[in-house]
């Protein structure tokens, strides 16, 4: 393990904590994944890059890393607050499709784009529907206790447990601390903030999804999910939870309570009380123009990123360029800065050629960087730090090239940036609306280079303006020789 110790900010706490493993030489960790009801948008995936993150992070530090991403295929209603219809439901009603189908589409579309991202696979998918028999035991033990039957379904008192709500808790004006809570809309709830174990199919209707229960038949709801596969394959308690910051307010407070019901636990002032040591969340991706919405239409997925001419790891370079934490906004023009940052890594890297790798040994003129990126990852997951350690290695000059390969692939091995897979061909990707051919673009460029060598500046110029006017941006001064993109 490295030397530097591993700090996290724990959401439930609200404090940068050390990582005290609860098995020694093991990290478990929790994540909850998409509901797989539509393609997802790149404000999704960040969610996922900062668990990669985590994961090699705790990799890198040496710990057996054990990484559970689960599917959600039932029981997400359209209101996280337990009102509207089940979003699979409705999406499969509306494209007259089996949720099944639409179900494994999503969940392929969603594979496709975490490869894309260069993510690593957890150690397992879990998806829901696998594990009904196992939700509907678990309903079971915490019943008598804890919940109680509406018309709708099967309820959770979140008055039978101590504290209720802490992991959301917000911070007022006079610095007090209060729990949010939520409308209460549904007929027969006890407290506005109950929320459903399970939901009965409503008299007269059928689900495409729907199963038999001592509560009726019908669907579980969306947190009980977690709290059984987190259990199942993980154990209680685990090291880390971790989702986006909009799960904080509800699902995961709701999951929380359902789990101190499962283990008949106490408050949440001692943490493994809630199911997991550390609970963690990445902040939103903020995007101005209105098409980060799935209700737009053509909203912000990664395929869109593709059909513009952006490689998917600038993606990846522009959620590094943020701590996990901060809120990121997305442009176009950040995610040319991306990718023109990762082209210029990937230009360095090249430049060491085939040169084997040498074990990472302490070297005076990589001692200042590397140093600098142990700190910078090992202080909750620094990468905006941590990327410029990676660079500072790049700069490094007179030193052996198998040396300098072992530094890169050591940093990269946490950024997951790939470097020494990625060529600039690779990073050039032709937008789905462009008219000029590779081809001819290359073709141009070799009669504007032997112009220029002529001093025919004029015809040079003539050549530039001409691949302008085909949105082709012409890049000189690359010491590796001329790039281009298409604008």
């Amino acid at each position: 393990m490295t030397d530097t110790p591993l700090t996290l900010f724990n959401s439930l706490t609200r404090k940068v904590e050390p990582f005290a493993p609860v098995h020694a030489g093991e990290a478990r960790v929790y994540t909850c994944g998409p509901t797989v009801y539509n393609y997802p948008h790149i404000g999704n995936m960040r969610a996922y890059v900062f668990a990669d993150v985590l994961g090699r992070t705790l990799s890198f530090k040496g710990f057996k890393l054990t990484h559970i991403i689960n599917i959600t295929d039932v029981g997400h209603l359209t209101d996280d607050a337990d009102d509207g219809e089940d979003k699979m439901e409705k999406m499969a009603s509306e494209k007259a499709q089996s949720i099944w189908d639409v179900a494994q589409h999503y969940t392929q579309a969603y594979w496709a784009d975490v490869k894309a991202l260069n993510i690593r696979e957890p150690a397992k998918w879990s998806v829901a529907t696998d594990y009904i028999k196992e939700m509907l035991e678990f309903a079971r033990s915490i019943a008598d206790k804890h919940c109680y039957q509406c018309e709708t379904g099967l309820y959770f008192d979140v008055t039978t447990v101590e504290d209720y709500g802490r992991l959301a808790r917000a911070v007022t004006e006079d610095g007090a601390e209060e729990t949010r809570g939520r409308i209460d809309t549904v007929e027969g709830k006890r407290n506005a903030a109950d929320f459903a174990i399970w939901r009965k199919t409503p008299a007269g209707e059928t689900r495409q999804m729907e199963w038999d229960s001592p509560w009726g038949k019908g669907a579980p709801g969306w947190h009980l999910e977690c709290s059984v596969m987190g259990e199942k394959l993980l154990g209680f308690p685990f090291d880390i939870h971790t989702g986006g910051i909009d799960h904080r307010e509800i699902h995961h407070p709701n999951e929380i309570a359902q789990n101190q019901a499962f283990c008949g636990c106490g408050g949440l002032s001692d943490a493994r009380n809630s199911g997991a040591n550390i609970w963690m969340h990445n902040n939103f991706l903020v995007e101005r123009s209105g098409k980060m919405s799935k209700s737009s239409g053509e909203f912000l997925r990664l395929q869109l990123l593709l059909d513009k001419g952006y490689h998917p790891l600038a993606y990846r370079m522009m959620c590094l360029q943020a701590h996990y934490r901060s809120e990121l906004e997305f442009s176009w023009k950040g995610l040319d800065a991306a990718l023109t940052r990762i082209k210029r890594m990937v230009m360095m890297v090249e430049r060491l050629g085939d040169a084997p790798p040498q074990p990472v040994a302490e070297h005076p003129k990589f001692a200042s960087a590397l140093a600098k990126f142990e700190t910078a990852i090992s202080d909750d997951l620094g990468t905006p730090i941590a990327l410029t350690a990676l660079e500072d290695a790049l700069a490094v000059k007179k030193v052996d090239a198998g040396i300098k390969r072992a530094v890169i692939e050591h940093m990269d091995a946490v950024l997951g940036l790939g470097l020494f897979d990625l060529t600039r061909e690779a990073l050039r990707i032709r937008p789905k609306d462009a008219q000029t051919s590779e081809t001819e673009i290359e073709d141009a460029l070799a009669r504007r280079k032997a112009a220029r060598a002529k001093k025919d500046f004029a015809a040079s110029d003539a050549i530039r303006d001409e691949l302008a006017a085909q949105h082709v941006d012409v890049m000189d001064g690359d010491p590796l020789g001329w790039e281009w993109k298409l604008t």
